[in-house]
């Protein structure tokens, strides 16, 4: 074969690769906003066969779109000359792929145009690729005075549901602009050193010998963010339990609860089960339960303890009605790392801004309710109780806590005296973005000795 034949191949076959990887990102796109699946679920429909720039170009789109939504659709909105059909959504989401590839990836204009036009005949929508070809070029012919008129709006602008904003603007009226920001940034990859096998100067030393960048956290001395993200197999000793991936604001759990060797502690809602493993990590001889409601999520906790090379007792049980798997036996330490409504980690998950709804909120806050209260039955008097949410809403954070110290005269707040978040009335606050980490909430409670209630659960 001729150089020139074997170069138009090659050329060939790599065009038909990153149309895959279009065509990947609008089925995962369809499956979350038609279907309402999550990411973490709908990612599967990424074409295996595709090359592994292939399929990071498919998830950069995807992650993309989700972010940036709702100012995508402000956009089409000025661009139709009519909404589309119900039935024509995927041409909706493939303009908006489309239109993301243009303001934010590389790709030169007329190549995305093409490539439009051509996956809305490969979506047998013939009639559709002459109004594609017309609304795309319209945008990058008026993509100036089409961003100022529609960064009008704030919701189209900052790219979130009108009601989140508000919910924001209440509870951080100071910081709401930047929690907005972050939610839109890309998240940073973090690893979380497995101390109780390796140093982290000896680790880094190891990322160094594979030209693997890293920086430090300010606080947390485990963690470390790496420059750009890498696949899990290419991190040393990954499969030997040496590292994990975990974002550093996570990581600050463990160190809360005062682990000390010997000490029974149970984590609650445990899946996937990093923070598990970083409390086993932290001290030795500790007696371990993990539970979890759903069997595939406890799968995912048994996957991690596996490759750590660690043992806990899983319990696949519901943890708001603990009667049916409590023996009774109280712990020292209590994680409750509570169910929520995920709005600080919306940056690493940015489907939450389509698939939550206020309307979730009431449900959540009642569920967290009834696990804080089992928890705290279960809990040693002397014991320590750490609340955990990766939500940045008040009503799930400190309201809870103030809940709970209202409804048990046994309780009582350890304040955490820390260089990291905003201290709240109960409990400190990091917000997403801060030293490059996600928002959590914690909150640390201790059972007082004297005069405390029953620990038995009717």
């Amino acid at each position: 074969m001729k150089p020139s034949a074997k170069k138009s191949r090659r050329k060939q076959g790599r065009k038909q690769n990153v149309a895959g990887a279009r065509e990947s990102a609008l089925s995962v796109l369809e499956a979350v906003l038609v279907k309402g699946r999550s990411l973490s679920a709908a990612r599967s429909l990424i074409g295996g066969g595709l090359e592994a720039r292939d399929r990071a170009l498919a998830m950069e789109l995807v992650n993309g779109v989700l972010r940036w939504r709702f100012r995508l659709e402000a956009l089409l909105a000025r661009l139709l000359r009519k909404p589309l059909r119900k039935k024509d959504y995927d041409i909706q989401l493939l303009l908006m792929l489309a239109l993301y590839e243009l303001e934010e990836l590389r790709t030169p204009d007329y190549a995305v145009v093409n490539e439009a036009v051509a996956l809305s005949r490969r979506l047998g929508k013939k009639w559709a690729a002459s109004m594609v070809n017309a609304v795309l070029r319209g945008f990058i012919r008026d993509r100036q005075a089409l961003a100022t008129s529609v960064d009008q709006d704030r919701a189209a602008r900052r790219s979130h549901p009108g009601w989140l904003i508000e919910l924001l603007a209440h509870d951080w009226p100071e910081q709401v602009d930047g929690i907005l920001d972050a939610n839109n940034q890309r998240p940073p990859m973090w690893l979380r050193v497995n101390q109780a096998r390796i140093a982290v100067d000896d680790y880094v030393r190891e990322l160094e010998l594979q030209h693997i960048k890293v920086q430090r956290h300010p606080v947390e001395p485990g963690a470390l963010m790496l420059d750009a993200p890498v696949e899990v197999d290419d991190l040393p000793g990954f499969n030997r339990g040496l590292v994990s991936v975990q974002d550093a604001s996570a990581q600050l759990a463990a160190g809360l609860l005062q682990l000390e060797g010997g000490a029974r502690v149970l984590d609650m809602c445990a899946a996937p089960g990093g923070k598990t493993c970083h409390i086993l990590e932290s001290a030795a001889g500790l007696e371990m339960t993990a539970v979890e409601l759903e069997p595939l999520r406890m799968q995912k906790v048994k996957q991690n303890l596996d490759r750590l090379g660690f043992q806990a007792q899983l319990v696949i049980g519901d943890a708001t009605s603990a009667s049916s798997w409590w023996d009774g036996n109280t712990f020292d330490r209590i994680l409750v790392d509570a169910p929520c409504s995920a709005t600080g980690v919306i940056r690493r998950h940015p489907d939450i801004k389509s698939l939550r709804q206020q309307s979730d909120l009431q449900a959540l806050t009642e569920t967290q309710r009834q696990i804080l209260d089992q928890s705290w039955r279960m809990l040693k008097p002397g014991g320590l109780l750490l609340y955990v949410t990766c939500s940045v809403l008040k009503r799930e954070n400190e309201q809870q806590i103030a809940q709970l110290l209202s409804a048990h005269a046994d309780a009582a707040e350890v304040v955490i005296d820390a260089a990291w978040g905003i201290a709240c009335e109960y409990g400190r606050q990091l917000l997403p973005g801060e030293n490059n980490g996600d928002g959590f909430y914690f909150a640390k409670l201790q059972k007082q000795g004297v005069g405390v209630e029953d620990t038995a659960i009717a």
